[in-house]
């Protein structure tokens, strides 16, 4: 029982600080908990609406009813303090108890205190971090089938699981027939299972030919420059890994010393893949620069691994206070002041806004990124559409200052078959903040749009209910 009682606190600490933010939604969990509601009513993914993640992003919400609030943040809790386990079990399968101990608190640590917005919110890419550190350590003691399903399951929660494929062949290579066939056996079962639905097309459009599109067009200037910088600045706050890590390939100059280099290579190219660098992409360099700081830190010595593992102090500094504001106004009773919450603030307006109009069978079209109507509604979509940009054509990641249209031909298409729907309520989120892309600024909508009356508005979003007869 005492060489558990480590993980009490682990699990306290993970638990308490994410139950902060219970009042509290990021847009990256809200677009998957939005398409869980829409499961919950009885629809099918990429066939009834348009979804473009794969599908265990999503279908991981109906576990606790894509609830929000405190059954999200535990929920959060529970993920990350596995996925602390598996770099435990990894690391000291491969070295020892402290190399384990070591690894599970240093990720437990970079998951908490890093860029809330990234780190709290139960998106794909920090789900994506468990079946990646699964799949590695299984792949790294040799099971290489195993490693190949947990791949394969990776894959089906984030495009990128094709990435952890790569990083088991490192390790594997000799035996990538039997690691390619565990791969393909749950993605042949999706696939199957998408098909006899009716969503096998759908599903390639939206999840892989939009994805192609989405990261050949990147809205920075300078990519690289952009890549370099940014990378710098998560090595900066992550210098205890980099200084761990580091005096792990310096003092370990053999095989698995390279492959794991290796594994740190890859997993970098997968963070520039898209050319965005956005804080959350770097959970695929996590696990593998935890591992080897964890083994560097341990061969160290007493006096360099405390050293390293004083620069904690910056992410803690940078990013801890946050925690006790938040705790602070929930034991007050005060809403946040924090301007990260702004949008999704004004979107819990909005939504209360809806229920004053709403009746039951109601249903909601939301025009612009704001996945959080839908979770603060629970109402059904009203048409195919969870957020505009299939009808806009314009990417999330710049449409609030935009009007640049990626694919402006299936653009026109999704809106003249939203002209033939008729949602209950109509939520414009855009046009306020971008008024070229407002809902009536097609002029194939304005007809369509004179079908419904305004019954409230906020700073930032419009509400429009269906005219009564």
């Amino acid at each position: 029982m005492r060489a558990f009682a480590w993980w009490i606190p682990l699990a306290a600490g993970l638990a308490a600080t994410r139950l902060t933010h219970s009042g509290v939604l990021w847009v990256e969990e809200c677009y998957p908990a939005a398409a869980a509601i829409q499961i919950l009513h009885g629809k099918i993914p990429y066939r009834d609406f348009w979804f473009d993640k794969p599908p265990l992003s999503a279908m991981v919400y109906l576990l606790w009813g894509a609830w929000d609030g405190w059954p999200l943040r535990l929920a959060g809790a529970a993920w990350v303090l596995l996925t602390c386990w598996l770099a435990y079990r990894c690391a000291r399968a491969a070295w020892g108890e402290w190399e384990g101990r070591l690894a599970a608190c240093l990720l437990g640590f970079f998951l908490t205190f890093g860029v809330p917005s990234a780190v709290i919110a139960l998106a794909p890419d920090l789900l994506m971090v468990a079946p990646h550190l699964a799949a590695a350590w299984l792949a790294w003691r040799g099971s290489p089938f195993s490693a190949g399903v947990v791949a394969g399951l990776a894959l089906q929660v984030h495009t990128k699981g094709l990435l952890v494929l790569a990083v088991c062949l490192v390790w594997q290579w000799r035996a990538a027939p039997r690691l390619v066939a565990g791969f393909a056996l749950p993605n042949m079962v999706a696939l199957g299972l998408l098909a006899a639905a009716g969503a096998a097309g759908p599903w390639w459009e939206q999840v892989w030919r939009s994805g192609f599109l989405y990261a050949a067009d990147t809205f920075l200037e300078n990519p690289i420059r952009a890549g370099l910088g940014r990378t710098a600045g998560w090595m900066g706050f992550h210098a205890t890994l980099v200084a761990g890590a580091g005096w792990y390939w310096w003092r370990e100059r053999s095989p698995e010393g390279r492959r794991i280099a290796m594994w740190a290579l890859l997993s970098l190219a997968g963070v520039a893949v898209g050319w965005r660098f956005f804080p959350r992409y770097y959970f695929l360099l996590l696990p593998v620069m935890t591992l080897a700081a964890a083994r560097g830190l341990a061969l160290a010595g007493r006096r360099r691994a405390i050293l390293a593992l004083v620069l904690l102090v910056v992410p803690l500094a940078r990013f801890g206070p946050r925690y006790g504001m938040l705790a602070a106004d929930l034991a007050a009773g005060r809403e946040h002041r924090w301007v990260d919450l702004a949008m999704s603030q004004d979107s819990r307006q909005a939504a209360r806004m809806v229920h004053d109009h709403a009746r039951p069978g109601d249903t909601l079209l939301v025009w612009g990124y704001r996945p959080e109507v839908f979770v603060h509604t629970r109402l059904a979509a009203g048409t195919p559409f969870l957020d505009s940009q299939p009808l806009t054509g314009v990417l999330a990641d710049r449409h609030l200052v935009d009007a640049h249209a990626t694919s402006p031909e299936a653009a026109a298409r999704n809106r003249r078959e939203l002209t033939r729907l008729a949602p209950t309520f109509v939520v414009d989120g855009l046009g306020p903040y971008n008024p070229a892309l407002t809902i009536g600024a097609w002029p194939e909508l304005r007809e369509w749009l004179a079908g419904y009356e305004v019954v409230g508005r906020s700073r930032g979003s419009v509400v429009y209910r269906a005219r009564l007869e």
